[in-house]
């Protein structure tokens, strides 16, 4: 990132007018070439149904808890993807929660797809699948649809 950029994708400060440069306001306007008149404008493309619906479909919400952070006492709700690195005391509604070797989970989760390589505790419903790898520990009440343990 730029230091002239910012998260909004605005200039640095939008209450500021610009200026308009001196030298390109002296100078007379371009001409434009004539168009042929016989000549009929081609139509514009059509979009497919698919761009149109992948265009139009929000794109996924994904929260990531680096390492060495500690996030406590938090509802999370609307989120896709939960990525936790750190450690997180929290309850949480989501569609996926990965939980990476580094990282510790306590509280109570409701998701579809769960995959532990970290710590978890406390009350869990995966209700699609649940994933532990040969790194992740389990312990409390946990609740899936199916399991896969390394």
């Amino acid at each position: 990132m730029k230091y002239t950029d910012n998260l909004f994708n605005r200039p640095r400060d939008a209450r500021v007018p610009v200026r308009p440069d001196p030298i390109l306001s002296s100078r007379p306007p371009l001409a434009q070439p004539a168009a042929p008149a016989a000549v009929s404008p081609a139509p514009a493309p059509t979009p497919s149904n698919d761009a149109t619906a992948a265009s139009s479909a929000p794109a996924p919400s994904r929260l990531t808890v680096g390492p060495n952070i500690k996030l406590r006492g938090v509802e999370i709700d609307d989120c896709d993807t939960l990525v936790v690195e750190g450690r997180v005391e929290a309850t949480m509604v989501s569609r996926e929660i990965q939980i990476a070797e580094t990282g510790s989970f306590s509280g109570k989760v409701d998701v579809d797809v769960a995959e532990i390589r970290g710590a978890f505790q406390g009350e869990m419903t995966a209700r699609r699948r649940l994933v532990i790898h040969a790194s992740g520990r389990v312990n409390g009440k946990i609740r899936y649809g199916k399991v896969n343990v390394a």
